[in-house]
């Protein structure tokens, strides 16, 4: 076929949901749902950028243009709301559509590519987008690049590395910056050319109480623990009262909170000179999380201030 021809076209498509499943998008898409609770309109995005994947490669099925589009994303939202585990999962659709070659994830922060003396900087942030080639590049934290209060910050010559790169190789790379929301878009308004660069922005709210007890259970479930009647109550307090101190930090938090609940379930069945049956290894009970010190804040309160003195 002469160059200047235009390919044949073909009269009908690969059924775009026959392409949803085969592709294997659908299962990973179905993980994500499994695994993260909530956050409906997060898991809507991630399915219309992988509808556009699909559409595009059927556009390309038919000869139709096609040119691969730019999928750069930023991700805001508050600790713990999931923004890592989307990167994964995003990192994993983008591998299926045959969008990066590889498919994994290189997770970063601001210390992974920035250098504290001159000359530092560059081969450090080449060898971190190297490591990531074919596949995700997760930048936690993002806005920590920038220091314009430092003239001798290194922050800004990586900037001018991954700006490169997000231009010239964005084939076979995907950058997703991450980070509070206030302070994400400070950084973008002082970095026009990094903000150009990103074409998708997607927020991850935080949970609601509900949300968070479910992901209680979602993960205690998987470790083979369960609260009984007055400890599932209990806990709802406590999720109650946590969400209101400082540094909460959404399902991290509540990943924490599980781990010393179990830790002192264990303490208290190790005093026990009876054998244990298999319930009691499995249940925790309201007793472990009263011992919280988020249900004695005076007792915390004394604490600091003896600490202080």
């Amino acid at each position: 076929m002469d160059a200047t021809e235009t390919p044949a076209i073909t009269a009908t498509t690969t059924a775009p949901r026959q392409l949803f499943e085969s592709s294997g998008v659908k299962a990973l898409l179905d993980q994500l749902d499994a695994e993260l609770i909530g956050l409906a309109p997060v898991k809507g995005r991630i399915r219309d950028i992988a509808a556009l994947l699909l559409i595009d490669k059927l556009r390309q099925e038919q000869g139709l243009q096609s040119q691969p589009p730019s999928l750069h994303m930023s991700f805001t939202g508050n600790p713990g709301t999931g923004k890592t585990t989307v990167a994964m999962r995003m990192a994993e659709v983008l591998k299926q559509l045959g969008y990066v070659r590889k498919g994994h994830l290189v997770a970063v922060t601001r210390d992974d590519l920035v250098g504290q003396f001159i000359g530092h900087t560059a081969p450090k942030t080449k060898e971190v987008i190297k490591k990531a080639m074919g596949g995700v590049l997760f930048i936690d934290e993002a806005y920590y690049l920038y220091r314009p209060e430092n003239e001798r910050d290194y922050g800004q010559e990586a900037i001018e590395i991954l700006l490169q790169v997000m231009e010239n190789q964005r084939d076979d790379l995907v950058v997703i910056l991450a980070g509070y929301k206030d302070r994400m878009e400070t950084f973008f308004g002082s970095n026009p050319g990094m903000a150009s660069r990103i074409a998708h922005h997607i927020d991850f709210p935080d949970y609601s109480e509900a949300e968070l007890m479910q992901i209680a259970q979602l993960m205690l479930r998987r470790l083979n623990y369960s609260f009984d009647d007055g400890a599932a109550s209990t806990f709802s307090r406590y999720v109650s009262l946590r969400r209101r101190q400082p540094h909460f930090a959404n399902a991290r938090s509540i990943r924490n909170a599980l781990d010393r609940i179990r830790l002192r379930h264990a303490t208290r069945l190790f005093g026990s000179d009876e054998a244990l049956t298999r319930g009691q290894l499995c249940t925790l009970q309201a007793q472990d999380i009263l011992a919280s010190r988020v249900f004695h804040p005076a007792a915390d309160a004394v604490q600091t201030e003896g600490a202080r003195k």
